[in-house]
């Protein structure tokens, strides 16, 4: 995707430890031009899965699920950080490895959104290690729901995170692809 690679080249900066800040326009200040745009390509690359449910982790990954979501025209269901009271007793739960907060957090899904009867299309904003995609699969595989497909808006291929979640059969896209970000630099996958 074209216009999300430069929109990294322009804005996004490596700083180092595998971390790219991309915080002003995916992820704390969001293009919504451009999310619409990474929705619809999303939607476009993974709607033939036949998936009822897109989910995505609090709260990076909110934008572009819920634009992918809109773009396929179902639901789109958010796993909490912290449980509000108006959520019930029994939840899912899973814990996974924040890599910018250097601190392990707690997934939350309610019941009353992930059910046995879903077709799941997991959505985040990176796809680096995998362990977060990994723990939103555990919560899709608790509610008995079926994972459709695994969608990316950025991977960073050299974390090996796809390596970890191809055993699973299903579909995964990344709309951009980093291969190397040593020495400061971004390089992107032809």
């Amino acid at each position: 995707m074209e216009i999300l690679k430069e929109r990294i080249r322009q804005e996004g900066r490596n700083l180092g430890r595998g971390i790219l800040k991309v915080d002003s326009f995916i992820n704390h200040q969001v293009d919504a031009r451009l999310m619409m745009l990474i929705g619809k390509e999303m939607a476009r690359r993974m709607g033939r899965l036949g998936a009822t449910k897109v989910l995505t982790a609090e709260i990076s990954g909110i934008a572009p699920a819920v634009m992918t979501a809109w773009a396929l025209d179902v639901p789109v269901v958010y796993a909490r950080k912290t449980k509000p009271i108006t959520m019930p007793a029994d939840v899912y739960r899973q814990k996974a490895p924040s890599h910018t907060k250097g601190t392990e957090v707690e997934l939350l899904a309610s019941p009353e959104f992930l059910r046995p009867e879903d077709r799941i299309l997991i959505v985040d904003d990176f796809l680096a290690t995998g362990k977060t995609i990994n723990a939103l699969v555990r919560l899709v595989e608790q509610s008995g729901a079926t994972l459709v497909g695994i969608g990316a808006v950025i991977e960073k291929a050299f974390e090996g995170g796809r390596a970890g979640l191809e055993h699973l059969g299903v579909p995964i896209e990344s709309l951009v692809i980093i291969t190397d970000m040593s020495n400061g630099k971004i390089v992107f996958a032809e």
